[in-house]
């Protein structure tokens, strides 16, 4: 068994020493990329003026990142849940414990979905009123 560990380690050392040429190469041909994906971005038509990377802006689509997340993780809250429920066997106790799980993943939701009305309309009159939409 120790061979065999010896063995992958010593493959491992190899493989990586063999590969470094490849990552320096790809290091090497990516110096033109900012440009190149500067100049798909715009014939794809996205927004590339100043206004786009202002600060009401950048913090709108980090609120919008956030929250998109959050709403990942209750979705995934509430799958969870519906599996506890589901895989609990007739024990009240686990059923209670996914049915509050499952209460408290909804509530969550209506919050993240409400904050992100409220973080919507309020960026969008502060962009309104800077002039940057």
């Amino acid at each position: 068994m120790k061979l065999i560990k010896n063995a992958l380690g010593g493959m491992s050392a190899i493989a990586s020493v063999l590969a470094t040429p490849f990552v320096v190469y790809a290091a090497e041909g990516l110096k033109g990329a900012g440009e190149l994906v500067q100049q798909v971005g715009t014939s794809a038509g996205y927004d590339t003026s100043p206004a786009a990377s202002s600060l009401p802006v950048i913090v709108g689509k980090i609120i919008s990142a956030a929250l998109g997340f959050l709403g990942i993780v209750l979705l995934g809250y509430l799958l969870y849940a519906g599996f506890l429920w589901m895989t609990s066997g007739g024990e009240s106790e686990k059923a209670d414990q996914a049915k509050t799980m499952i209460k408290n993943a909804i509530i969550g939701l209506v919050i993240i979905v409400s904050s992100y009305a409220i973080s919507s309309f309020v960026l969008n009159k502060l962009l309104g009123a800077t002039g940057a939409v």
